[in-house]
């Protein structure tokens, strides 16, 4: 005879909050924006200059969000963490995806860059020790799919620049190895004071570029201008926040596959801002993405105790 009791659900990834699923929220639609934002900006700056540029008024921003709260003091391991992220994912990651934005369009790079929470699922498993879930691996391959889609439908069927192409893998692995490396600094110290701490470490790992930044600010229009601020205000100092947030209450790997939704969100804002139009295919793969992102959530259903 079996069990009355009912057939429990299948659970929602742990930590998905009602605040875990806002801050997700914005930080997908606020790094959607970014490669819309560099994408009109990045011909006025030199990657650095436009780097350093973003992370000048984020680290001014986040600073804000110090103000009152007590200082945890770091480890010696959890300051190479910290380093280590500000030089990679805040230094070397915007400095790359400003230079493949150049030749390539934003779509394309989005798809590019989104092989990054491949890695980060790959690296957790293996060095945060996550393991790789059945249905992470089957959701992030149903979403890569999607993202290649994206990619060639976006392309308009021709080549892509190749240089910006080695560009934006560098952002991808740039961009996995950052996540790497800040999951493990967050267990113990604030994600605000984490975050503040790698803004401004990437902010001084990018002060050689100062000299090219001051020029740009001389010829730029207000326009590229206002885009470079608020590259700092809304993609860096608020979605890296809210990003940091969510990194600290659930797995790395599966966060990192909720940004495979970014590049469908790049293709509709270029089509509003700039008048590009999607082809087909890139439809296909932004509703494959989608998919890919609600299987990656998924946890296997455990049957209730005397359920024959």
């Amino acid at each position: 005879m079996t069990s009355t009791s009912p057939r429990p659900a299948v659970d929602r990834a742990p930590g998905l909050t009602p605040a875990v699923t806002v801050a997700i929220v914005v930080t997908v639609l606020a790094w959607a924006s970014a490669f819309i934002v560099i994408r009109g900006t990045a011909p006025y700056f030199s990657g650095g200059a436009l780097a350093l540029a973003r992370l000048v008024v984020g680290a001014a921003l986040l600073s804000l969000l110090l103000i009152g709260r007590k200082w945890v003091a770091p480890t010696r391991t959890e300051w190479l963490l910290i380093a280590g992220f500000g030089v990679v994912w805040f230094g070397g990651y915007n400095i790359a995806l400003n230079i493949a934005e150049k030749t390539l369009d934003a779509g394309t790079t989005a798809m590019i860059v989104n092989i990054g929470p491949i890695l980060i699922a790959l690296g957790a498993g293996v060095f945060l020790r996550e393991g790789i879930p059945k249905w992470l691996a089957i959701g992030a391959g149903i979403a890569f799919v999607g993202v290649v889609l994206i990619g060639i439908g976006t392309s308009g069927g021709g080549g892509v620049d190749g240089a910006g192409v080695v560009w934006a893998l560098v952002a991808a692995v740039t961009y996995a190895a950052g996540v790497l490396m800040q999951k493990p600094a967050l267990k113990r110290l604030p994600a605000a004071q984490v975050t503040w701490l790698g803004c401004v470490i990437g902010l001084v790992a990018c002060l050689p570029f100062a000299g090219q930044l001051v020029e740009a600010l001389q010829t730029a229009p207000g326009a590229a201008i206002a885009g470079a601020i608020y590259l700092g205000a809304v993609p860096t100092a608020l979605a890296f926040s809210t990003w940091a947030y969510a990194l600290s209450r659930m797995p790395a790997g599966q966060l990192g596959v909720t940004t495979y939704i970014v590049p469908p969100l790049a293709v509709v804002l270029g089509l509003v801002v700039f008048g590009e139009i999607p082809a087909l295919t890139a439809i296909i793969g932004g509703a494959i993405c989608l998919v890919g992102v609600a299987v990656s959530r998924r946890r296997p259903v455990v049957l209730s105790p005397g359920r024959a």
